[in-house]
């Protein structure tokens, strides 16, 4: 059985690198993440290689230069707006110069550079309401078909406090045909003192991990289904980085829901015990 704790990943106060994913280090074969944190004035580069890249901001401002571009990225804070995403494909070099405390997340995976560098913007970004009664969430599309790329796939989703995510449960992990995807959550709350819920959990195998996250924090999906909660008095947003055999407008195939709580999508009160019981 996988320890869990491999797969909650706590950001390094003490490094502009806050959190780093690789497949190595994830044990999986597609997707790549990491979350900085540059100060004013400081450069961080970074070659794409083999890969795409999608760079989104999470607050402050910075410039990226890639060859002969330049594009300003700027955001007040995730819970103000959709962002500007820049796309990067393979064979491309990265700089990225922080005009003030800037927080960016950097993702990638293997690609072959059919799509061109693009800055996507958030009038091109599908939003839509998700759910219901306390599993009623916002999600941003802010990098999936039909915007495209080979297998990059990228949500922003809004939890208010007090309710769940990714509900009812789903996976794509190719159990019961589901799509082979990889997934990082990576959080954040308002106030950042708040905290949610996070399970992996396999109704197959011995297979179940339960994580508390707070801000800054991340979480991978390597298998399995993965709902998540916020607790009250904690607005959650989290950051979803996706990737794996999906490629291009095939990117838009949906996971498979949980069997158990399916009946959901019917009735989103879920049968609610009413109070007080006598």
């Amino acid at each position: 059985m996988t320890i869990a704790m491999e797969h909650h990943l706590y950001p390094n106060p003490k490094s502009e690198l806050r959190l780093s994913v690789t497949p190595a280090s994830a044990g999986w074969r597609y997707l790549s993440f990491s979350a900085l944190t540059l100060l004013a004035g400081s450069v961080h580069t970074h070659a794409t290689e083999n890969t795409e890249v999608a760079i989104v901001p999470l607050s402050g401002e910075g410039i990226v230069t890639v060859g002969n571009q330049s594009f300003t990225l700027k955001r007040e804070s995730v819970f103000t707006g959709k962002p500007d995403v820049l796309y990067i494909p393979p064979r491309h070099e990265i700089k990225v110069e922080a005009s003030s405390d800037f927080e960016l997340a950097l993702g990638g995976a293997p690609a072959e550079g059919k799509y061109p560098l693009r800055l996507f913007q958030p009038e091109e970004m599908r939003s839509e309401m998700r759910g219901g009664g306390s599993a009623l969430r916002q999600v941003n599309h802010i990098l999936a078909a039909p915007l495209p790329a080979e297998r990059l796939i990228l949500f922003e989703v809004y939890v208010p406090g007090g309710t769940w995510s990714g509900w009812p449960p789903h996976c794509h992990d190719g159990y019961a045909g589901s799509p082979y995807l990889e997934e990082v959550y990576y959080y954040r709350f308002t106030p950042t003192y708040g905290f949610g819920i996070h399970r992996n959990y396999r109704k197959d195998e011995d297979f179940n991990e339960v994580f508390a996250v707070k801000h800054g924090e991340a979480v991978l999906v390597t298998k399995g289904f993965h709902p998540t909660a916020a607790s009250p008095g904690s607005n959650m947003y989290f950051l979803n980085y996706l990737a794996g055999d999906l490629l291009d407008e095939a990117r838009a195939t949906p996971p498979v829901d949980d069997t158990d709580f399916v009946w959901m999508k019917q009735d989103w009160e879920g049968k609610r015990l009413i109070l007080p019981v006598t």
